[in-house]
């Protein structure tokens, strides 16, 4: 159906809700925003979905909230009353409409006769991870778009292990999705009362005696700064904080309550430095060791360091390695180091985090990008028992100590990153120290990511066309410096350039291809699975920091020749 007669249709329909029918008379003669808005369904991928705010099947409103609602709650229906008894938890976090969206969510699922939890006020996603589990519930579902600009909200899609689902499930239920073919005509308005169970702060408490459960010892005394970036986990991580001991800790008043407009930042993605200059301001008043920000829906956690006369943020990278090193000497220390244990990071997070790790006989296995990957590598340990969870990290600023939750969760990671930092300073030392010295111990690994937008249907084929060339024509050297070998993960194939010899790789296919270098050095090329980008990454070590800083810089900048020579 052309997007014209979508419109048409939107407003003949009689039970198109008259704010939506307003905004659609005034806007549907603007022909750019009107055909955006409507020439495709919003798409729901393997994570859920994510869009702006609006009227139109390509837009976040409540029409399409029901869609994707409807088609889950087909999929709950086709897995029979045991999983329709067992149900679903929804959360949400700060933005605009995710109250509303959740609800409209909720309905549909109690509509359909499954029986529904739902959080009244907003909550992190890692809580809503735990509380799938906790509650023995057959999927959860979370209204949040991250770090996204405030006009964004977006619906993500958890499985009965807490985690996001794995490629199977989600293939599955984008299907049923796909199958629901007319957002309008959903009606959610009738369900039985006891389908609907409003959670209200009963597994809070339970929550943080869970995350409690990551320290390693007592608190001892820390000045730090503490910002939710007017998301959903400021209560959460004060009543945690408290609860542990660390009573000196700053938290920013002005961004402390939830906020879908988020006022005091330009953005509220704590890898970005302008999400700290509030916590600056109140740090250097404070005196402050630390500061400490979290992303809106409370998964992901960035850091600066007090640095001799100045903050220094941290890359998740870095503050990967740092809690690696502090995890497991403490455990070492205590004696409670087990033999079989496991840390899990992505394939495009630093090895610096895997050198650590071995230095203390623990093993560092790589998923492919996105925690999800490590959720499924929990849960088959959850029947198989073959290691002990230790850690699991990506470069994204996602972390993870304790599995009762199977997402990244930066409520608990706060925790043990307040920890680390008081546990260092009683021996006269900041993070950055305990950094340099982890340097000093194993080399200097710098890391790097290039974003490029390609938009719309061309901008896609550019990235197909991109890594279908690479596969075609394989990169023999990069820099000067020979490919030794290259991983594809659409192939499962890792090949040794120099033997021309296979291996299979023991991961789900993706459209992925990684090259190593014989200097150490690797690089990425991956797709974005949430946004229209292709995304380079790169690694690299030297046995000094200006080494390694110019042989970042040299080969990032021969990568991008190349690629912009194809």
């Amino acid at each position: 159906m052309a997007w014209k007669e979508k419109i048409k249709r939107w407003l003949e329909h009689d039970q198109l809700d008259e704010t939506t029918k307003e905004t659609l008379n005034l806007l549907k003669d603007d022909d750019k925003w009107a055909e955006d808005a409507f020439h495709q369904d919003l798409v729901f991928g393997t994570g859920g979905m994510r869009g702006e705010i609006g009227p139109g099947t390509n837009r976040m409103n409540i029409y399409t909230v029901r869609k994707a609602s409807q088609g889950i709650a087909d999929y709950i229906k086709e897995n029979g009353a045991e999983a329709m008894a067992r149900g679903m938890v929804i959360a949400y976090d700060s933005r605009r409409m995710s109250p509303e969206f959740a609800m409209e969510a909720a309905r549909t699922f109690a509509a359909n006769g499954i029986h529904t939890y739902l959080y009244s006020a907003p909550r992190t996603t890692p809580q809503l991870s735990f509380s799938v589990r906790y509650l023995n519930a057959f999927m959860g579902i979370v209204i949040t778009a991250s770090h996204n600009p405030p006009e964004y909200n977006g619906y993500k899609v958890y499985g009965e292990d807490g985690a996001q689902l794995n490629l199977a499930d989600a293939d599955r239920v984008i299907e049923y999705v796909s199958q629901v073919e007319d957002e309008l005509t959903i009606d959610n308005s009738q369900f039985q009362e006891d389908h609907l169970v409003m959670l209200g702060e009963k597994l809070d408490q339970v929550y943080i005696a869970n995350a409690l459960t990551v320290q390693e010892q007592e608190a001892s005394p820390i000045q730090a700064v503490f910002t939710p970036l007017h998301g959903a986990s400021g209560s959460t991580v004060q009543h945690l904080l408290s609860e542990a001991g660390y009573n000196s800790i700053t938290y920013v008043k002005e961004q402390m309550e939830p906020n879908g407009e988020f006022p005091t930042v330009k953005s509220p993605n704590p890898e970005e430095a302008s999400a700290f200059e509030m916590a600056m301001q109140y740090g250097e008043k404070a005196g402050a060791d630390l500061l400490i920000a979290v992303d809106p829906d409370g998964d992901r956690v960035g850091i600066a360091v007090w640095a001799g006369g100045h903050y220094e943020l941290l890359s998740g990278n870095q503050t990967g390695a740092i809690l690696i090193e502090y995890l497991l000497s403490q455990k070492e220390r205590k004696g409670t180091l087990p033999e079989n244990g496991r840390i899990y990071k992505t394939i495009v997070t630093s090895e610096f985090g895997r050198v650590v790790a071995d230095a203390y006989g623990v093993g560092c296995e790589d998923v492919l990008t996105g925690f999800k990957f490590i959720g499924e590598k929990l849960k088959e340990n959850d029947v198989n028992k073959t290691f002990e969870f230790l850690f699991g990290y990506e470069e994204s600023y996602g972390y993870l100590i304790k599995d009762f939750a199977r997402d990244k969760d930066a409520v608990q990671s706060v925790l043990l990153i307040v920890e680390a930092a008081a546990y260092y300073k009683q021996q006269g030392k900041t993070l950055h120290d305990v950094l340099v010295e982890l340097y000093e111990r194993f080399g200097w690994y710098r890391e790097s990511l290039v974003s490029i937008t390609k938009k719309g249907v061309d901008g896609a084929r550019e990235i197909s066309a991109l890594l279908e060339g690479l596969r075609k024509e394989p990169i023999q050297a990069i820099a000067g410096v020979p490919v030794v070998m290259i991983e594809d993960y659409e192939t499962q194939n890792r090949v040794f350039t120099d033997l021309e010899n296979h291996e299979k790789i023991e991961l789900p296919q993706s459209n992925v291809l990684k090259y190593f270098l014989k200097d150490g050095s690797w690089i990425c090329v991956r797709p974005s699975g949430t946004e229209p980008k292709v995304k380079y990454y790169f690694g690299v070590f030297a046995d000094s920091e200006r080494d390694s800083d110019e042989k970042l810089e040299f080969i990032k900048e021969s990568f991008l020749d190349e690629m912009n020579s194809r």
